[in-house]
């Protein structure tokens, strides 16, 4: 009667467990056509493929650093939220990703590590702390025009060709900055006036060059300073003197200009800092396991937190009444008595990032997947894209290597706790 009642659950284990890991073996055995036997070879080229190669240094990376950082995320939030009051909802919003499927994770992160500032959150983030420190300029695009004054001095600078001298009024037209990005406090450009003991002169967006109205290199009703722009006078080689431009773009030296190059700083012209690129090939993984990690700091806090909830109070109470710190009774008191439920998540994490797909398959685009590639999505890969099934077949066996030993320690260690009690 027990085989009997056994024997759909054996039917179902043989036919869904027990089969396909037999065929699996087999066929790694054979080449692409299934045909030829091969022996070993298509396990050799797990060794020497590029591609595999990457594949399960990625995988390598994700079982030492993902299933640590969501275990030591979800002891300090089951700890931290011990001993609120909104404990219980702030667990509920660690948890919530986990209700998400990994395919609609994936959409997620790929829209949040969007290069674009205006659309990646992270990178918004990012630009936004960067400009607190490092204000990028408001001409990024401006250049000289027609007939300028000015000319190349390296390096994104540009110097007047002439030295300048007091008493006679300098003039730098610019263009290439469009109207609606234009600082705010930008006003009409109004033609410098003469100092016989300073240098001054005026910097504008010269816009209307080639429409038939105003006057080229001279400022118009229309047209509107740059305020803010930098100008450094030079001579020899040294910095003189140096002035930032009002808002009608108007500045003004000392006599100490007199007979030196006026050069506008390629800080001046300097590209909008943009963030970084997320998924571009040397953070591409780490993007990918902050996801992971995002989604699954919630279930090893719930568990942790069940862990916690049996942990007897009178030897923390008791640490406490001998002096012990907080962080000393976490540290040698919670810790401990928490090892065999950091154990448990722990291996379990490590299990299941040893098969991870999904997210290395979405999140990534097409020019960084190689970069963030693992032995599940490499077995998908060989085995549909590639059509090599002997190789894709060894590469699932290999995967299943590496996770029966990691299961084999977790039986064995819960047995061990079984006999103890």
């Amino acid at each position: 009667m027990p085989f009997l009642f056994l024997l759909p659950a054996l039917v179902l284990l043989g036919a869904l467990v027990l089969y396909p890991i037999g065929y699996s073996l087999l066929r790694s055995l054979f080449d692409r056509t299934g045909d030829e036997f091969v022996g070993f070879d298509n396990y050799a080229e797990l060794f020497t493929d590029d591609g595999i190669l990457t594949a399960l240094t990625n995988n390598l990376i994700w079982v030492v650093v993902a299933p640590a950082v969501a275990t030591a995320l979800g002891l300090v939030f089951a700890v931290l939220t011990e001993r609120v009051r909104w404990g219980t909802a702030f667990k509920l919003v660690v948890f919530m990703p986990m209700a998400i499927s990994m395919l609609a994770a994936g959409i997620i992160f790929r829209l949040v590590y969007d290069q674009d500032p205006d659309k990646g959150i992270a990178n918004a983030v990012w630009v936004g702390v960067h400009d607190t420190f490092a204000e990028s300029s408001a001409f990024p695009k401006a250049h000289p025009g027609r007939d300028s004054p000015l000319e190349a001095a390296g390096g994104g600078a540009f110097v007047t060709a002439d030295p300048v001298r007091a008493g006679t009024p300098v003039s730098i037209p610019l263009v290439g900055v469009a109207p609606d990005v234009m600082p705010e406090e930008a006003a009409p450009a109004r033609p410098a006036k003469a100092d016989p003991d300073r240098v001054t002169g005026v910097t504008w967006q010269d816009f209307t060059r080639g429409k038939g109205v105003g006057t080229l290199n001279e400022p118009d009703a229309t047209e509107v300073g740059y305020p803010g722009m930098r100008i450094e006078a030079v001579k020899d080689g040294k910095v003189v003197e140096t002035a930032t431009a009002a808002s009608d773009g108007s500045f003004s030296l000392s006599s100490e200009a007199d007979g030196a190059l006026l050069r506008l700083p390629a800080e001046n012209f300097r590209q909008p800092y943009n963030g970084l690129e997320w998924l571009g090939p040397s953070l591409v993984t780490p993007a990918v396991i902050g996801a992971y990690v995002w989604m699954w700091a919630g279930f090893a806090m719930v568990l942790i937190a069940a862990g916690l909830a049996g942990v007897p109070r009178e030897l923390l109470e008791a640490a406490r009444v001998d002096g012990a710190t907080e962080w000393q009774v976490f540290r040698r008191i919670t810790v401990p008595l928490l090892a065999p439920v950091l154990g448990v998540v722990l291996v379990t994490l490590m299990i299941n990032v040893l098969k991870i797909f999904d997210l290395v398959f979405i999140i990534p685009p097409g020019s960084a997947q190689d970069d963030a590639n693992v032995l599940a999505l490499e077995l998908y890969r060989k085995g549909f894209a590639e059509d090599q099934p002997g190789v894709a077949s060894a590469i699932s066996v290999f995967l299943l290597l590496l996770v029966v030993p990691v299961m084999w320690f977790n039986v064995r260690r819960i047995r061990q706790e079984g006999r103890q009690r």
